[in-house]
């Protein structure tokens, strides 16, 4: 039997630093977010912020989170059920970071784990203490990122994951890993689903679609705009990011959509001169 919790340790947020991760969007896709909703659906999942702010604001809201990416899903169940055995894990490792931070770095990263909790702590380990905190990796699907340059990265984060670890118990909340045309069969009318999909590029060096090691392609954004389509049909609120290209906008051109530009920072790109100043589009149903 899983606890009740009512009060929160702190407010959790996301544990992964995940590009195009929407922490800095949060107070403009909550002021956009419908008064009320059936359940919630993310097909997208990442980092979860918006995820961990609803749960954190709306207490009682039933959930249905998903990623095709199975580590990153299997981090949120561990997460859930083992965050003790987690945290022994991460320290750990933050104790043999300390001690030769590159040649350890370099060994976990040619490891391969066989456990959930270690396969967990790998994947947060390598995420804190990569290159600008990028999850990416190969066609062969090994994680590929150099190692970073910091002086303390803080690798356990004890209180955020006993907080998610939380609330991911208290509320009613499903995670499976999938492909994001399966949201269809789950939804029914006045739900929410929030599409956060990897980015059409607006550049040719823009191109950040290898989260799993089968990219998102143009054919894929088709599939979505389909999709979006058929949930609109069946009476459910549909929310969209997307970056602020032409590919995007003729998609999602038919009446029903209403297309928002809104203004973000690029927190992953190596020029910090290149982090600002960009747009992206918020598309809706409602």
């Amino acid at each position: 039997m899983r606890q009740q919790f009512n009060h929160l340790l702190i407010t959790p947020k996301p544990f992964v630093k995940w590009a195009g991760g929407k922490r800095q969007l949060i107070p403009i896709l909550s002021e956009n977010l419908p008064q009320t909703m059936g359940t919630y659906f993310e097909p997208f999942l990442g980092g979860g912020a918006l995820l961990f702010h609803i749960l954190s604001e709306r207490n009682g809201q039933t959930c249905g989170i998903s990623d095709l990416n199975s580590d990153l899903v299997l981090s949120y169940i561990t997460i859930r059920d083992k965050p003790a055995e987690l945290i022994n894990s991460l320290k750990n490792h933050a104790k043999n970071y300390q001690k030769d931070s590159k040649s350890y770095f370099y060994s976990i990263r040619e490891s391969n784990p066989r456990s959930a909790v270690e396969k967990t702590s790998r994947l947060l380990f390598l995420n804190r203490t990569c290159f600008n905190g990028l999850y990416r990796v190969n066609s062969k699907g090994k994680f590929n990122v150099p190692l970073g340059r910091y002086t303390n990265p803080n690798i356990v984060n004890e209180e955020n994951i006993r907080s998610v670890s939380q609330i991911l118990q208290s509320r009613k909340v499903s995670i499976k890993c999938r492909d994001f045309e399966s949201v269809l069969g789950d939804t029914k009318k006045d739900d929410l689903v929030y599409f956060d999909p990897p980015y059409q590029p607006v550049s040719n060096t823009a191109n950040f679609t290898s989260y799993t090691h089968k990219s998102f392609t143009y054919g894929d954004l088709k599939r979505l705009a389909k999709l979006c389509l058929k949930l609109d049909s069946k009476g459910c609120k549909v929310m969209l990011s997307n970056s602020n290209s032409q590919e995007v906008a003729d998609m999602f051109a038919e009446k029903q959509w209403r297309l928002k530009k809104i203004k973000v920072n690029r927190s992953i790109n190596s020029n910090s001169k290149k982090r600002t100043g960009h747009h992206e589009l918020l598309i809706k149903n409602y």
